[in-house]
């Protein structure tokens, strides 16, 4: 659910495309957007602090058969909630479940970690060494 959380409705829909058409659902709650508080630690190990407050969209939905998927996703994208809160009801079932996460699942994963990635690079090239820069004084 972490991958679907992460990937853009638009993203999502386009892997949606190799598949058959999604089974009808209905919605149980939402979609709706609120804010929830974000906690914090200080060093990790802290006392919990309040840091601030994040927007969320909630979506949960009921799917022909019965099986009921629920979504979190941060921001205002309805669409993301929704479409996450089907395909999490359909990872439930066994004929789907392989197919997404061959068709959606894995390659949002690897876009994913290759964004990471990127950043983790990006990131390193700005690295200072100290202790190489007390060693040339």
């Amino acid at each position: 659910m972490s991958v679907l959380a992460r990937a853009a409705a638009e993203d999502i829909v386009r892997h949606l495309a190799d598949l058959p058409p999604l089974p009808a659902h209905r919605r149980l709650r939402g979609p709706e957007t609120g804010l929830v508080m974000v906690r914090g630690r200080a060093g990790g190990d802290g006392a919990p602090f309040n840091l601030g407050e994040m927007t969320v969209t909630r979506c949960s939905v009921r799917m022909e058969d019965g099986t009921i998927g629920h979504a979190h996703a941060a921001g205002r994208d309805q669409a993301q909630a929704e479409i996450a809160a089907v395909l999490d009801a359909l990872m439930q079932q066994d004929a789907w479940r392989p197919r997404l996460e061959a068709l959606v699942i894995a390659p949002l994963e690897a876009a994913q970690a290759e964004r990471r990635a990127a950043t983790a690079r990006r990131a390193a090239a700005t690295k200072v060494e100290f202790f190489t820069m007390t060693q040339m004084r």
